[in-house]
């Protein structure tokens, strides 16, 4: 476990990364730690009893089920390709976009009898989604850009995280259905929230007064 004298709460490099350090400056916490933090990836909170651990996003739910982080910080795109034991907390609202399924435009998906195709960077979301449909699909995972999937005849569709849906529109494609909302969210090690449960839960407060402030 984590030391059991601090909050060690571990945060998705990037983009909410920077977010949830402008939470913790609306909060009244001392960050100046946390923006001039040059290559450290270890950082103190002065005053505050919290330590913070910059990570990979898929990285930070391994920290906090295996208890070396009490709480992390990620995208519900990560909860729910890596699913795992810890409690969701708190939904932060910023990080704001979709999981949705798009292909070539004007196509439709659900057309004929064969089984589907659908290249993803996500298989286990994309697999659940169509299971809820009943649908039996094959999956190719892919690392980069999934959009060329479609466009050079490996999929029929495709599964991945869509803000503007600027980049579809630019390639042809665009959005058949929206599979699930994304938004950052708290996690919680299970063991953390008995042994320092109003610690969490204050800080859990701070947030939830809060992060109606951050665009």
């Amino acid at each position: 476990m984590a030391d059991n004298s601090k909050i060690r709460i571990a945060l998705t490099k990037g983009r909410l990364e920077k977010n949830t350090v402008a939470l913790f400056e609306r909060a009244g916490f001392d960050v100046s730690e946390l923006k001039s933090k040059g290559r450290r990836l270890i950082l103190d909170i002065p005053g505050s009893g919290i330590d913070v651990v910059l990570a990979k996003a898929a990285d930070v739910i391994t920290y906090v089920e295996h208890g070396v982080c009490d709480m992390g910080v990620v995208g519900k795109d990560t909860i729910e390709e890596h699913q795992g034991s810890y409690f969701e907390v708190c939904d932060l609202g910023f990080g704001a976009c979709r999981f949705a399924l798009a292909g070539k435009k004007g196509e439709d998906f659900y057309a004929g009898v064969g089984i589907k195709t659908v290249a993803t960077k996500y298989p286990n979301v994309t697999r659940r989604f169509f299971e809820g449909k009943g649908m039996d699909v094959d999956i190719v995972k892919i690392e980069g850009s999934v959009e060329l999937a479609p466009l050079l005849g490996l999929s029929h569709g495709i599964v991945d995280i869509v803000e503007t849906g600027t980049t579809l529109k630019e390639n042809g494609l665009e959005v058949y259905e929206d599979v699930l909302p994304i938004s950052a969210r708290i996690i919680v090690n299970p063991v953390s929230m008995k042994l320092k449960k109003a610690a969490i839960e204050r800080l859990v407060e701070k947030a939830e007064k809060h992060k109606g402030e951050i665009d």
